[in-house]
């Protein structure tokens, strides 16, 4: 229990403090968007390259990984088809469905599984999938959404390669699979800029917080419920199913995969939703109510499964 109760700790403390910045102005009227912008084109894109350029790709190949793909296909899909039944548009639709799927991997999900599974690693298979597969066909398909959806086809098939994090994730792939040991000179400043990316996240989140009504009872309300109740339950519940089920897992195995999809959505997300200007009420309740609801959900999947 030490792992998750360390975890949300460090997270509620700095995005409060970024609450206080807010709230006293200490930033400027533009201290959560410099921020944004921050974390979407430089930190993040350097923190994926980094972090992924000293992976073991042969996770992708791991039944881990099948189980992360179709619970996180299961609880996107799922919102998706209310979406499009509704008419929310496919941008709000996109980071309703990425709240609905795309776990904390990183700041919350590496402490997780270090200290509830053991092993920090563990959490690698989600992160490759989610930052190899799910980032570049989510921020494409928000990117064609918007401006860029008129232009030329050659155009229109290269937008994943104009897109600073999609390029980070991709060129660290890249890096890993052809064995390339980066330089230290060349790594070490991408390492120290890569620092500032959760951080700059959580500190633009918490400044987002300054004058918000209640999560799930505005406008929002119903996508945000939705996705929070496919991100809670739905997807742990689905990633349960599946590795129990359909791969035969039991033991520590099964409790990996279900710890890990039961991780809250990314605050990440809110930066994707500020950079493409929607969603971001959706993202913003929809990472806060998810956060919170995650602490009992993964106690009582570590009591149970444990």
């Amino acid at each position: 229990m030490q792992g998750v109760l360390t975890g949300f700790a460090v997270i509620a403390v700095v995005i409060a403090v970024g609450y206080v910045l807010g709230r006293r102005g200490s930033l400027g009227d533009q201290g959560r968007e410099v921020l944004t912008r921050l974390a979407f084109q430089v930190a993040t894109p350097a923190l994926l390259f980094t972090t992924l350029a000293g992976a073991d790709l042969s996770v992708v190949f791991s039944s881990r990984l099948l189980v992360t793909a179709m619970s996180t296909a299961a609880a996107a899909g799922v919102f998706t088809v209310v979406g499009v039944v509704r008419h929310w548009g496919v941008g709000r639709t996109t980071i309703g469905a990425l709240c609905s799927s795309y776990v904390n991997s990183g700041n919350l999900g590496i402490p997780i599984a270090a200290y509830v599974l053991g092993d920090a690693s563990l959490v690698a298979p989600v992160l490759l999938f989610q930052q190899i597969v799910v980032t570049p066909v989510a921020l494409t398909v928000l990117d064609l959404s918007g401006a860029g959806e008129k232009g030329p086809l050659w155009r229109r098939l290269l937008t994943p390669l104009r897109n600073p994090v999609a390029v980070g994730a991709l060129s660290g792939v890249l890096v890993s699979a052809s064995g390339v040991r980066v330089p230290g000179p060349v790594m070490e400043p991408l390492t120290l800029i890569a620092h500032m990316s959760v951080p700059a996240v959580l500190l633009a989140f918490g400044i987002a917080l300054r004058g918000s009504a209640a999560p799930g009872r505005g406008r929002e309300r119903h996508p945000v419920l939705l996705s929070v109740a496919l991100k809670s339950v739905g997807q742990p519940v689905a990633a349960w199913a599946l590795a129990a089920g359909l791969f035969g897992m039991h033991g520590a195995a099964l409790l990996d995969v279900v710890v890990t999809s039961a991780l809250p959505a990314a605050q990440n997300l809110f930066t994707y939703a500020g950079r493409y200007q929607v969603g971001e009420t959706l993202a913003r309740e929809s990472i806060l109510l998810s956060t919170v609801l995650a602490v009992p959900v993964l106690v009582a999947v570590a009591a149970l499964l444990g």
